[in-house]
């Protein structure tokens, strides 16, 4: 089980408390050994999938530990003890938390300031598990998540053909099918024989995708019986590349069929499309933008 950021402020220190500098990717491991964490501990991302929880949560007691003076940064990537760090490592506390920290003047200020940009009020009391980068990240999930099935809900409601249309859209959005007018052509010419639609693999045409599409209401899944029988609709074409999509979602053994021969079938549910959409800005768009940023360690010539 991957420990909390403050579980780490007094193992953090003691692995550095022989007075050596030390890299700050050695120490990681060290820990995670301390921790014993398993390969799927270690390997567990944060939500936005750009960095790892247990090597996240080292990062942040550094900053906290560096924050309250009981470390050194003296080079890029290195850390060092400081003779505070080593004073409260012989105290021995009885609870190595932020609220300990809070004794120090340079962390008060710190931490208050913290405070201040997030808005988010903290007890001290109350045993906190996650570093500001993970709250920020699972606020932004939450509000990802709430729009995710919000477009979902306003798909549902509009015709299929609409809903069509906007299957091209994300394709072509996605580097499928040359330009939308190219892509747009094929739509509604093939006959009603389980297919909705074709769309180029690329831009010269080289392939073409078969695109089956229901507009389906949340509880009406899609069965493996719908998929043979898309399966059936490309073996007619001579076809073996199709996209299925739906705004509900597939049965275990939709999902699990495979077919014999060598047609390659994708499926999107409901909520891959929504995700989709978001991610290539379709039926969306941007109200406030925050970017999270770090020192540029190359600029200020450090090691």
């Amino acid at each position: 089980m991957i420990p909390d950021f403050q579980s780490i402020f007094a193992p953090f220190l003691n692995v550095i408390s022989d007075k050596r500098e030390y890299k700050l990717q050695d120490i990681i491991e060290t820990l995670s050994v301390f921790f014993k964490l398993t390969e799927e501990d270690r390997r567990e991302l944060l939500p936005s999938g750009l960095a790892k929880i247990f090597d996240n949560r080292v990062n942040w007691a550094r900053t906290y530990l560096k924050k309250a003076g009981l470390v050194d940064a003296p080079r890029r990537g290195h850390v060092k003890i400081t003779d505070r760090g080593l004073k409260i490592l012989s105290e021995n506390p009885k609870y190595f938390n932020i609220k300990l920290l809070k004794q120090f003047p340079e962390f008060v200020e710190f931490h208050t300031m913290k405070k201040e940009s997030t808005g988010h009020e903290t007890d001290d009391n109350l045993e906190i598990t996650e570093t500001p980068e993970e709250l920020l990240e699972k606020a932004y999930q939450k509000i990802r998540g709430t729009l995710a099935q919000e477009l979902i809900n306003k798909v549902i409601q509009l015709p299929p053909s609409f809903f069509e249309k906007l299957v091209v859209e994300l394709l072509v959005k996605m580097g499928y099918g040359g330009s939308l007018k190219d892509a747009g052509k094929a739509i509604g010419k093939s006959s009603d024989e389980g297919i909705d639609g074709t769309i180029k693999e690329d831009k010269l045409g080289l392939d073409i995708i078969y695109i089956q599409a229901k507009r389906w209401q949340p509880g009406n899944v899609v069965g493996r019986p719908e998929i043979q029988k898309f399966v059936g609709a490309l073996a007619g074409q001579g076809a073996k590349k199709g996209i299925f999509i739906t705004t509900s979602s597939f049965t275990k053994e939709a999902i699990e069929y495979q077919p014999k021969n060598e047609t390659k079938i994708v499926l999107i549910d409901g909520e891959e499309l929504s995700q989709m959409m978001i991610d290539y800005d379709l039926g969306v768009s941007a109200t406030n933008k925050y970017e999270v940023k770090k020192i540029d360690h190359d600029y200020f010539g450090d090691e």
